[in-house]
């Protein structure tokens, strides 16, 4: 295959109130301050957009997504998986969100045939270190490979390799830094199980991740770096962030997939390479809740960047616009698509102009 097309997503939250309406719901008793219910973002959703199904096919979430992504037959599938699956463990007594989704819905998860799950981020250890051996065995028996956690620090930091065709691989490493909510007691260490923790986005961190994935990577291998980092909301793009990103490309990583943020964040072509700096949520539980409407959080982009198998260089940057309603990704309407593509295009330099919305409705780039 001469191109590599891949799939990234952003955020894929699949507990709490997803959780709830899946035929194999674990407890629904929450510790957060206003909501000690799942159901009640089950409530939420109805209200906002009508009845769901109770139980729903673990399908459900995915929606108008999944013939999508047929039609489009990505090469590698990528997500953030911000969700433990398991159904033991205890609650992080440090935190008030919590996710986790019952073992036997895995099925929602298998449904997107997914390849990869990042795994680094701030919710991956909200039922300890038993929720995550758990996720990782879970995943595992289903045939999905995960990288940025595991039973110790060597299997965190390592990196998920994916057949890319050609006698070529795809590496997938994913860290998380401490803007993201990522506690540094949930670093992976010699003998616990943990994340592959970012102390600080920085030259430094930059240059020992670098180094890593030098004594991993062969010559015709493709490289991708997965990064939870940042705040939930907002467009700027922090300086250290561009730095690190340039730095890794610049030592020879082929794509940044950065995600953390509830709405895509802008996008850069740097030296022929993408870089994401937010992929915005994918699936969640938070239709239905106000206060940030300016930035249309109910929607939501599949990423389909291809790139030039031999040389990692960007080829084609395609996006789907889709919306969230009764808790399933559907297509975004004509007005929302184009006020994504508006949106993408309109941060300035760095950052890459020229989205428009294409006849078959993806956002595009032109092409490279």
């Amino acid at each position: 295959m001469p191109d590599l097309t891949l799939f990234l997503g952003g955020d894929v939250m699949t507990g709490r109130g997803v959780d709830a309406i899946l035929p194999t719901p674990g407890p629904y008793e929450l510790r957060e301050p206003a909501v000690r219910d799942a159901r009640d973002y089950v409530d939420l959703a109805r209200a906002a957009n009508g009845p769901l199904p109770r139980p729903a096919p673990p399908a459900w979430p995915w929606g108008e997504a999944l013939d999508l992504l047929d039609e489009l037959n990505p090469d590698v599938r990528l997500v953030n998986l911000e969700t433990t699956v398991t159904s033991r463990g205890t609650h992080a007594p440090a935190k008030t969100i919590h996710y986790r989704m019952h073992p036997q819905n895995l099925a929602c998860l298998t449904a997107a045939r997914l390849d990869v799950c990042a795994l680094a981020n701030n919710h991956i250890l909200d039922f300890g270190p038993v929720g995550l051996t758990d996720t990782l065995d879970a995943l595992a028996g289903a045939g999905i490979a995960t990288a940025g956690a595991g039973r110790d620090a060597a299997s965190a930091g390592g990196p998920a390799r994916i057949p890319a065709g050609q006698g070529h691989d795809l590496l997938i490493w994913s860290v998380a830094a401490p803007s993201s909510g990522v506690p540094p007691s949930w670093a992976a260490t010699a003998g616990e199980p943990g994340v592959a923790y970012l102390p600080e986005v920085s030259a430094a961190s930059a240059n020992a991740l670098a180094e890593r994935i030098a004594a991993a990577a062969g010559p015709g291998d493709r490289v991708l770096v997965s990064v939870h980092w940042g705040t939930n909301w907002g467009y700027d793009v922090p300086p250290g962030h561009v730095d690190f990103a340039h730095r890794l490309i610049d030592a020879g990583v082929d794509v940044v997939h950065g995600h953390s943020s509830h709405h895509p964040r802008p996008v850069e072509v740097y030296r022929d390479r993408l870089v994401l700096y937010g992929c915005g949520d994918l699936i969640d539980d938070y239709e239905g809740i106000s206060g940030q409407e300016e930035y249309r959080p109910h929607l939501r982009l599949l990423w389909l960047p291809t790139l030039d198998t031999a040389t990692g260089v960007l080829r084609r940057l395609r996006a789907a616009p889709m919306r969230t309603r009764r808790m399933r990704l559907e297509h975004a309407a004509p007005d929302d698509s184009h006020w994504l593509a508006e949106l993408l295009s309109g941060f300035g330099p760095p950052f890459a102009p020229g989205f428009t919305v294409a006849p078959d409705r993806l956002l595009t780039m032109p092409p490279r």
